[in-house]
């Protein structure tokens, strides 16, 4: 593939086609059946936040977990306080939101294999870091996916893949914070990123609660517009 064919525009799909991606996102997105396993692809974004901000801040990244229930682990050294922990900590809830947002930002600009490629580049990234296998495989069959889509299909059905996957990180970015506001008004996830983050600021855990929450329907009014051209 040519590098312009990479860094060029592709021409943008029709209206209906972005209605009708946007629809499938929020069938895998509200349904708790489907959303017990797409929420994977969250638990990557989520994960992959911490470790890419910890690289960003100068933290040492010591390797990254997912499991089968979801949930996901990263691990990294530097000091136990400051800015750099901050904003490690605060980025699991708020990547996401914020890759979806990007997302949004490159199909705006119909740079869709881009887009493909700057996601199978981040994903090959992550899987470096992985530290478990169930973890591997899951990075492996995501990147796998793009990479396949990106150089075997056509541009419509690059297009498709493309704005579903953006539709869902908009969209299922929303949902992990309300999960995580119902656990901890239940007494669960005393250790959690919000929690974490309380104890680093002196910053309540429900005012980060907010903040998640103000970033990921920030960026889904933000991203969406974008998407729908409006």
């Amino acid at each position: 593939m040519a590098s312009t064919d990479v860094f060029g525009t592709q021409p943008a799909p029709d209206v209906w086609l972005v209605v009708a991606t946007a629809v499938a996102a929020l069938a895998v997105t509200v349904p708790h059946a489907v959303w017990r396993t797409a929420r994977n692809a969250i638990t990557i974004a989520h994960e992959g936040g911490h470790g890419l901000v910890a690289l960003l801040t100068g933290r040492r990244l010591d390797g990254i977990r997912l499991h089968s229930d979801t949930s996901g682990l990263t691990v990294s050294r530097g000091r136990p306080t400051g800015l750099g922990m901050i904003l490690t900590a605060a980025a699991g809830y708020t990547a996401p939101s914020l890759l979806g947002l990007g997302g949004a930002w490159l199909l705006a600009a119909h740079r869709i294999t881009l887009l493909l490629w700057v996601a199978t580049a981040l994903l090959i990234v992550m899987l470096v870091m992985i530290r478990n296998a169930y973890g591997a495989l899951t990075v492996i069959l995501t990147g796998a996916t793009f990479l396949l889509i990106s150089w075997l299909t056509e541009p419509v059905v690059q297009a498709a893949f493309a704005y579903s996957v953006v539709w869902f990180l908009l969209l299922g970015g929303v949902r992990p914070a309300f999960e995580l506001q119902a656990k901890r008004r239940h007494g669960g996830a005393p250790d959690s990123d919000a929690d974490q983050l309380s104890r680093l600021t002196n910053v309540p855990a429900p005012l980060w609660l907010f903040l998640f929450h103000a970033v990921s329907l920030c960026s889904l009014t933000g991203g969406g517009r974008w998407l729908l051209g409006l």
